[in-house]
């Protein structure tokens, strides 16, 4: 089988969930780092909506949708059942809520600018009203939303989490969120995370060894 080719951007959540995915599963693929003003032409026409990340298994398949990555790398090789314990209700509820109102309301709290009249503080607290309060209540009663182990949720979230806490740090360390902000932490401090973070050179093919 030929190596997995993902065409990735280092910051971006949803690359970030996807090579977290792959590594934990133990694929070895091969990561081209995009410069997002300059898109590659391959990659556009593979997936014409040039969004990363963009997972190329050879010949004409392709996927291109974060979610559907980690199910690919996890249904190759899934020893810790990551993605058995991320079917639940509640984990697939979490999950749609943070791909929806919570990148909303991120969106508009990191980029206000871009959304003229929008108040970024009244996003903010909406975003901890709609997503981060309720998953506070979740985290108060276990670690990882696997439960006392992570599973494929925590991977999915955690970059949206970790992005909307670095807008403003200081206010975010001083809300009341104490599991969400230990459960931060864990993930930020990881081995795994730090592995997903290796700076690649841009616009070169590079190994990422699982």
């Amino acid at each position: 089988m030929t190596a997995p080719m993902l065409y990735t951007f280092r910051r971006c959540p949803y690359a970030m969930r996807a090579r977290m995915a792959l590594l934990q599963s133990s694929v070895r693929f091969q990561a081209y780092e995009l410069v997002l003003s300059d898109k590659p032409a391959e990659m556009l026409l593979k997936s014409p909506k040039g969004t990363v990340p963009v997972l190329v298994l050879g010949g004409d398949h392709v996927i291109d949708e974060s979610w559907l990555i980690m199910e690919w790398a996890f249904a190759n090789h899934d020893e810790g059942l990551w993605w058995a314990r991320a079917q639940s209700q509640e984990n697939l509820g979490l999950l749609a809520l943070n791909d929806g109102v919570f990148k909303e309301k991120l969106d508009r709290y990191k980029y206000a600018n871009r959304y003229p009249g929008v108040s970024p503080s009244d996003e903010r607290e909406q975003a901890c009203d709609l997503f981060l309060r309720p998953l506070e209540l979740r985290l108060q009663d276990q670690a990882m939303l696997g439960g006392a182990v992570p599973c494929a949720t925590d991977l999915a979230i955690f970059p949206f989490v970790r992005q909307f806490a670095a807008v403003d740090s200081d206010w975010f360390s001083k809300q009341q969120l104490p599991a969400v902000q230990k459960w931060l932490a864990v993930w930020t401090g990881s081995e795994l995370f730090a592995r997903c973070m290796l700076r690649l050179p841009v616009r070169t093919w590079q190994w990422f060894d699982a």
